[in-house]
């Protein structure tokens, strides 16, 4: 009797401790806002009998969004992609390895662009009176970086200043990765998005001599094309270290810091 006490005792922890950590969905059939409803379509499990009534409900509540948008809505985009997967799937959760396959169609289009367009790498320049080193008006974003260390900012230019053949040789090299699709293959492409107000460079050292460094503006992205193994990536975002150890046999994509906007 009291192994059977304790039995259910767990379970109605563990019960517990999952609501605890997930959402309230219990209210979920009266709610009228997509967002919630697409985000329980995400959470919940498969066999959960509100599914059958709130997909076909969010999916003519996206329509509606849609049809009654103003030029210019931003979320309609949004709208289109989740119908687009409703009508497909049970939700619009996206596992790993196609948000993976996403990024890397949205990297083939950008470097395949940089080739016909000859476009080459930024250059960044001393353009404030303290001797620090910033992004010059690149974009709207880059118009406020931060200032990066001194002790790295010359570093940061010298990697940036790609001559256009080293540049072009790079973006070849790059998209060759992106299409490969062996296992076997011995290299595979880093992504690097730095979200920070400041520019960085990643060094990513593995066993022995293999080291790379890559440098990457303020609210932007770089790749790189590194050989399978262990790394340890290490940075100074912000005046902040960070420090991973990572396993790369496969394409990978890592986020940096954090923007200071609101």
């Amino acid at each position: 009797m009291k192994k059977l006490l304790l039995f259910f005792g767990v379970l109605l922890f563990i019960d517990l401790s999952a609501q605890s950590k997930g959402k309230d969905y219990s209210n979920i059939l009266k709610s009228k806002n997509i967002y919630e409803i697409n985000a329980f379509l995400r959470d919940a499990h498969p066999d959960d009998p509100r599914r059958s009534v709130l997909k076909p409900r969010v999916m003519d509540m996206m329509k509606e969004y849609i049809k009654n948008a103003q030029p210019g809505d931003k979320k309609v985009r949004q709208m289109q992609d989740w119908l687009a997967l409703l009508k497909r799937r049970s939700s619009t959760k996206i596992s790993f390895d196609e948000m993976n396959a996403i990024i890397r169609q949205k990297q083939i289009a950008r470097y395949q662009k940089e080739l016909q367009t000859g476009q080459s790498a930024a250059v960044y320049t001393m353009s404030n009176p303290q001797n620090v080193y910033v992004a010059p008006t690149v974009s709207a974003e880059s118009k406020s970086a931060a200032a990066i260390p001194d002790t790295e900012a010359s570093e940061f230019n010298m990697l940036m200043a790609e001559n256009p053949v080293e540049h072009k040789n790079k973006t070849v090299k790059i998209l060759n990765s992106l299409f490969d699709n062996d296992p076997n293959a011995k290299e595979c492409i880093v992504m690097i998005e730095n979200k920070s107000d400041c520019n960085i460079i990643v060094r990513i050292e593995g066993i022995g001599t293999t080291k790379y460094r890559l440098p990457v503006p303020s609210h932007g992205d770089n790749s790189i094309v590194v050989q399978k193994g262990d790394y340890l990536f290490t940075s100074i975002v912000c005046g902040a270290q960070y420090a991973s150890q990572k396993t790369i046999q496969k394409p990978l994509m890592v986020a940096l810091g954090s923007s200071s906007k609101k």
